[in-house]
């Protein structure tokens, strides 16, 4: 009982600041003595709620306790250290080790080795990379320095991350967790099954819809694969899908969910903060990509069931819209208040998020049927909320603890000079080719807010120095540091999603990767254009969007069925390679330019003749 109480703790601590307590107490407590006390609850939270075995766990309790205080050290005094910086007596870096030492390892138990390992190499690069030879040595300093600063400073583990995390994160985790308990889930599976269920190919267009509405609440790709695939992926096998072809829709429609605004798995709030911008910039920046990713998805969806006479489930089977939508709207109103606060009255994300979980909760004591168990349903709520925020706390620390070694030892700067050095020899695309495989590889095994947090601190100041615009940056890292869900060997999504399906996990992941294509190009394109990231005038951005829509449409053809324009090889080749020249147009020719418009009609030429040539093939394989 006492390790569900400290879980819960992270909860009740993290709504009391976000309703600032504290300051109607006439009480005042600087942020980062808050961040101090809650890594310090996730940091035991996360030992005893992943013990070691037999004997071992009191060890867990001793070890995690001992975290606890010397975080809680920090909080006591941190008023007084920075007042008293330059002393780095043993009262100040003993309990910075024990913190260091306890918080990486509760990451290695909550989020994986890599993550973990991931600190350990930049720790030691802080201790000894000034041992190193050439551009990559770092500066040097002694370890009591770095250690503290690592502990101590705003630039290190109670920093920026662990700020957002500890708020605007906390709060959208809470609303999520309430929506969840009160029905959420099951009200947006009944909602996308009456919607589309009926429709050809119904079942997996079910998955994309609804692994949309809950991905963008969740955090994790995993997490949301393995939410909605237990009911979609089942359903997508019955109705005549392989089962590679059903997981891979459900770990791709997913993997949308971290891109899809207004909420990007929580890492919208981060983007923001790094870029300082307001937060609804981020959201509209995003919205065309992500509108893409999931109309395309859906297209090849639909054509791969034209192709294989999948119909939709008979609709007696199925829900009834209205009833779902009157059973839905408990959701709905909330999402509403959402926005109003966030967009209406300009609240911070947090505070927002926590006023919607709070109506949500209302309507649930005022609606819920007699008898219901509405005090156990809160602790539900609140349990669930420190569950899921104990590794997002960790994965912040651990940002915490890579963005403080590339300040201290210089390590950003060189990169940005070497990555530099490869746009000056070969131009921005090979930059962006070598950026996008340093994201995938960088970003196996971690949450999203993990993946951006790390390759964006690395990556983005080479590509904003190469001439980039910030936000084009920073979303094109953001995307293939999420791709690295979707693409072997370690397609993490894929492979959780095969688990569920009974699938091969290579030929899963290889299907997911031809699904998500558009994921791969498109960051490429407003790389070059940030008008796709509503950067531009309305010109602009219209024939950006035309051009991207009519080169998916005709790609997603080419991909779901091998029959398209007639299934001969070379015309299918020298068709993709328009589909493909008219999706980069605008960042080639510019977005408003004769060749653009050029490229539309191209566009919409090859759409046309797609029309045409579409028969109802006899039964085929995807390609």
């Amino acid at each position: 009982m006492l390790t569900k109480l400290l879980v819960a703790a992270l909860s009740v601590a993290g709504a009391l600041w976000l309703l600032d307590l504290p300051r109607h107490l006439g009480m005042v407590v600087i942020t980062e003595q808050y961040l101090a006390v809650m890594i310090g609850l996730g940091c035991v939270a996360g030992m005893v709620t992943k013990p070691l075995p037999g004997r071992w766990q009191a060890l867990d309790w001793v070890l995690g306790i001992a975290a606890l205080f010397a975080w809680a050290w920090l909080a006591t005094n941190y008023e007084a250290w920075l007042m008293d910086p330059i002393n780095r007596g043993p009262e100040k870096f003993i309990p910075a080790i024990i913190a260091l030492v306890v918080s990486v390892e509760a990451t290695r138990r909550h989020c994986g080795a890599i993550l973990a390992g991931l600190a350990v190499v930049f720790v030691g690069y802080g201790l000894f990379g000034s041992a190193l030879p050439g551009l990559f040595s770092a500066a040097p300093t002694t370890p009591q320095r770095f250690l503290l600063y690592l502990y101590a400073d705003t630039s290190g583990i109670p920093g920026l991350v662990l700020r957002v995390g500890a708020t605007q994160i906390l709060g959208f985790v809470l609303f999520g967790a309430v929506l969840n308990s009160v029905g959420g889930s099951t009200a947006l599976t009944n909602l996308a099954l009456a919607a589309m269920g009926h429709k050809r190919g119904g079942p997996a267009k079910v998955a994309v819809l609804a692994s949309s509405l809950f991905g963008t609440l969740s955090g994790s790709t995993v997490a949301n694969v393995m939410s909605t695939g237990v009911v979609t992926i089942p359903m997508m096998k019955k109705s005549g899908f392989p089962a590679r072809y059903a997981a891979a829709i459900e770990a791709v429609a997913s993997n949308g969910g971290q891109i899809a605004p207004p909420v990007m798995g929580a890492t919208a709030f981060i983007i923001a903060e790094f870029l300082q911008v307001p937060y609804a910039e981020v959201v509209g920046a995003a919205l065309i990509p992500a509108a893409a990713y999931y109309l395309l998805l859906y297209v090849q969806i639909d054509r791969y069931a034209a192709a294989n006479g999948l119909e939709g489930a008979p609709r007696a089977e199925l829900p009834r819209l209205w009833p779902s939508l009157m059973a839905a709207w408990p959701l709905l109103l909330p999402l509403g208040v959402l926005m109003y606060f966030l967009f209406g009255l300009g609240y911070a994300p947090g505070k927002a998020a926590l006023f919607s979980a709070i109506a949500s909760f209302a309507l649930f004591l005022v609606t819920a049927p007699k008898g219901a168990n509405r005090l156990g349903t809160l602790w539900q709520i609140i349990y669930s909320t420190g569950v899921t925020m104990v590794p997002v706390l960790l994965v912040c620390a651990v940002a915490g603890i890579i963005i403080g070694t590339i300040n201290i030892t210089g390590l950003g700067f060189a990169l940005t000079l070497a990555l530099g050095h490869i746009a000056e020899a070969a131009g921005i695309l090979p930059l962006l080719m070598v950026t996008a495989v340093i994201a995938i590889v960088l970003g196996v095994g971690m949450p999203t807010s993990g993946v951006y947090v790390v390759v964006s601190v690395l990556l983005a100041p080479a590509l904003v120095k190469a001439g980039l615009v910030p936000m084009s940056a920073h979303l094109f890292i953001f995307y293939f540091g999420l791709l690295s869900m979707l693409t072997p060997p370690v397609a993490i999504a894929s492979y959780a999603a095969a688990s569920l399906a009974g699938s091969d996990m290579w030929r899963t992941g290889v299907t997911g990767l031809r699904l998500a294509i558009v994921a791969y190009l498109i960051p490429f394109v407003f790389a070059f254009n940030p008008a796709l990231l509503m950067q531009g005038d309305v010109l602009a951005i219209g024939i950006s969007c035309v051009t991207v829509l009519l080169s998916g449409l005709v790609l997603a053809e080419l991909l779901a069925w091998q029959g398209a324009f007639g299934g001969r090889v070379d015309v299918r080749i020298a068709v993709g390679a328009g589909a493909l020249f008219v999706g980069a147009s605008t960042a080639l020719l510019g977005p408003v330019s004769l060749g653009s418009v050029a490229a539309v009609l191209l566009g919409l030429g090859l759409v046309f003749a797609q029309y045409r040539m579409r028969a109802t093939p006899a039964l085929s394989s995807p390609v």
